[in-house]
This record gives C-alpha cells, sequence and structure tokens, in this order.
C-alpha cells in the first residue's frame, strides 16, 4: 500500500516585530494569493488528501485553510497539531509516526526550517529552501506511517506558486 505525503510550507505571512508574538503573525495579501494559487495548483494535479494537518500558529491554519478551501476539503476536518509549531525534524517525524493507518493522503502544513529539512531527510533529495507555499509531495511504498524514517520516501515533485512564474 502506497502513501502519500504532501509537506507544504506556510505561505508568506508578516514580518516579526517586537509587538507582536511569532505564533500571531498572520499571511500578507501575497500569502494569501500563494495559498489560493497553490491550492488550485493541488486541485489541477488532483491532490485529495483524506487529512490535513497543521500548526496551530495563525499563518498556518490560514494557510491550511485557503488551501483545503480550494480542494474541496472539510475546513472543518483540518487538524491542528500543537507538535508542528516550533518543530524539529525528529518532533515532525512522530507527528507522521502517528497517523491513523486509515489515511492514505496526507497534508501537512509547517514552518520552516523544518519542513525543509524533513522533506530533505526523508527523500535524500536536495530542496535548499521551501519557498513559502512550497509543497513537496512524496510517497511511502510498503510502509505504515509508524514506518517512516529517514530516506524512506520517494520524491514525486515539488511545487511552489511561484514555479510558472520562473519557468518562463
Amino acid at each position: 500500500m502506497t502513501k502519500h505525503f504532501f509537506l507544504i510550507r506556510h505561505a508568506q505571512a508578516e514580518t516579526s516585530s517586537p509587538m507582536s508574538k511569532d505564533f500571531e503573525r498572520m499571511l500578507t495579501p501575497t500569502g494569501m494569493a500563494e495559498a489560493m494559487k497553490m491550492g488550485e495548483r493541488l486541485l489541477q494535479l488532483d491532490v485529495r488528501p483524506s487529512l490535513i494537518v497543521t500548526s496551530p500558529a495563525m499563518r498556518c491554519a490560514d494557510t491550511a485553510q485557503l488551501l483545503a478551501e480550494r480542494m474541496g476539503y472539510d475546513t472543518n476536518a483540518i487538524r491542528q497539531e500543537p507538535d508542528l509549531y516550533e518543530a524539529s525534524v525528529r518532533s515532525l517525524l512522530s507527528v507522521i509516526n502517528g497517523l491513523e493507518e486509515s489515511h492514505e493522503r496526507v497534508m501537512l502544513v509547517g514552518h520552516n526550517p523544518a519542513a525543509t529539512y524533513l522533506a530533505e531527510f526523508l527523500t535524500r533529495a536536495e530542496i535548499g529552501s521551501l519557498p513559502t507555499g512550497g509543497t513537496v509531495y512524496m510517497t511511502f511504498e510498503g510502509q505504515k506511517w509508524a514506518e517512516v524514517t529517514g530516506q524512506s520516501a520517494k520524491l514525486v515533485w515539488f511545487e511552489y506558486p511561484d514555479k510558472a512564474t520562473d519557468a518562463e
């Protein structure tokens, strides 16, 4: 049984400031456009997650909401996972390893640098730095979520909001 995993970095957010809490940083207008564009792109690629898991930080939760709306996913079914905020690769892997087997297509919305590190750890691919709104699609062949570990994923594709523009 193949597991499908979509790792997404939240869309562009406000810059941190001493006046606001990092957790409450909102998406910028550009970030909202990025999330909507990626949601439409994922729909074109026939991405149909059975579960969306997001960091509860405002910028991630809002990204997940916008993606879900574009893909026709029930926004009330988005699962917020506190361990995704300020996460390490180890804590992200722990979340993956704890996923229910009934979910074969999981989308996780999180933060850099951990999202980039996780993608590279799982696939052996050189991602560099996952841009805002960037999505890495990988598969795990014949594994249960609890068995996912380093270098066990196959990188299928890597998309980001400005990729089409970059190719021109």
